[in-house]
C-alpha cells in the first residue's frame, strides 16, 4: 500500500505488531479501495505534521 505509508490514518498497532488503517470506513468502501488501489483512497489525509508550519515560514 504505497500511499498508506504517509497517511495520517496509518498507525502502528502494538497489539497486532503491525501498521493498520484507522480510517472510519465500511466494508464496501474498503473493498472498493482494494479493487481500485490506494491511489484513489478518499480517506487519505496527509500525515505530515510540519506541512502547516513550513507553509507559515
Amino acid at each position: 500500500m504505497g500511499r498508506c505509508d504517509d497517511c495520517a490514518y496509518y498507525v502502528y498497532d502494538e497489539e497486532y505488531d503491525e501498521y493498520v488503517c484507522e480510517a472510519n470506513m465500511d466494508e464496501d468502501d474498503f473493498s472498493r479501495m482494494m479493487e481500485q488501489g490506494t491511489s484513489t483512497c478518499r480517506y487519505y489525509r496527509d500525515g505530515d505534521e510540519y506541512r502547516v508550519v513550513r507553509h507559515q515560514m
